[in-house]
């Protein structure tokens, strides 16, 4: 396993910070919880009046071969108002202030050139205010708090929405001030690509059964098989990609997916051949070709050889084992590169 580095980062609340980095490639694990305050194992009634001294945060494990934390600090930015010194958005109060808490000199310099950056550019009619502290004791929050947006997808948006947060992200973080913002903090280039990790980055066991729901681990880590008919992705239509739930490598694309008429989603070939392993299966006394996600050696399904021109074959994916992203969405989680894909009309070999 590749080792994971850690970023702490506070934008009000942690539910959407969460969503915003959950799933990025590169990154292992996002956790919600508190840092800052004066209290020792802090609780969430405790920490949302203000009374504690903590800010909701979320820890990032991140693999700096696939992205770097200069990369991270621009998703946090174009996530948050810096300018608001009594929280942020509809959340009010110094629980909810944002704040970069550093784990090396090295974080604490980028994240005070970043704020410079930020300001020289006149992105905001405001200077920057969010804070940079050093990185102390951090606390999990509740298991309800983790992975909210994936739980309660439904309660999430309406929150969301209301809050005030993504019609501020979208009037501020147009085109032309992403432009001042890529100019004058361009990316830093990795070893890899940051959208194709091509080696694994995989959290420990107890970490994966955070990261993923209850289904989501039986099928990549015990080799389960969801029910058909009754999955996410068997019966979707829309245009984009399924990436590894786990890494978040692009795996599959709606261009080559099809209705097979087995319940589960099917697709006559992967995006790129070198990111899926086939392995012999012999259990239930059947010989069959399993399918696995080489990045992250999570269970994806199997491949048989009943399926449509032009490849003849039939991959058979559980949808636990993937991640939809539409395809208008692309850009917004990091693989712009693959809208080739649906103006080409071909997937990659």
């Amino acid at each position: 396993m590749n080792q994971l580095k850690t970023a702490t980062f506070a934008g009000g609340c942690f539910w959407c910070m969460a969503s915003a980095f959950d799933n990025k490639p590169g990154i292992g694990q996002v956790v919600s919880g508190y840092m800052g305050g004066h209290v020792d194992n802090p609780r969430y009634e405790h920490v949302c009046t203000g009374g504690t001294g903590h800010a909701e945060v979320i820890q990032v494990l991140f693999d700096p071969n696939h992205i770097t934390y200069k990369n991270l600090l621009k998703i946090y930015f174009s996530q948050i108002n810096p300018t608001d010194e009594g929280g942020s958005f509809m959340d009010r109060g110094s629980q909810y202030r944002s704040a970069i808490f550093y784990h090396s000199e090295e974080q604490k310099q980028l994240a005070l050139d970043a704020i410079q950056q930020i300001d020289d550019a006149k992105i905001f009619d405001k200077p920057v205010v969010t804070q940079v502290q050093e990185a102390v004791e951090f606390f999990p929050a509740e298991e309800y708090h983790q992975d909210y947006h994936k739980k309660n997808p439904t309660q999430y948006k309406y929150y969301s929405l209301g809050s005030g947060r993504r019609s501020f992200v979208n009037r501020v973080w147009d085109e032309k001030s992403q432009k001042v913002f890529d100019r004058t903090m361009p990316e830093q280039k990795c070893t890899l690509t940051q959208t194709q990790p091509e080696t694994p980055i995989i959290p420990n066991d107890d970490a994966l059964k955070k990261q993923l729901t209850p289904l989501q681990y039986k099928v990549t880590r015990e080799n389960a098989t969801e029910p058909p008919f009754k999955n996410e992705f068997w019966n979707n239509k829309q245009e984009g990609i399924y990436v590894d739930v786990i890494s978040g490598t692009p795996l599959f694309s709606s261009k080559d997916k099809f209705d097979s008429g087995c319940g589960w989603p099917s697709f006559t070939r992967p995006i790129k051949e070198k990111r899926i392993v086939e392995k012999q299966d012999n259990a239930l006394f059947m010989q069959r070709t399993e399918v696995r996600s080489k990045t992250s050696d999570a269970h994806l399904g199997h491949v048989f050889d009943d399926g449509p021109d032009p490849s003849g074959l039939r991959y058979c994916i559980n949808s636990a084992a993937l991640k939809f992203i539409p395809r208008q969405e692309l850009k917004q989680h990091g693989y712009e590169d693959l809208e080739k894909l649906f103006s080409q009309g071909a997937a990659q070999k």
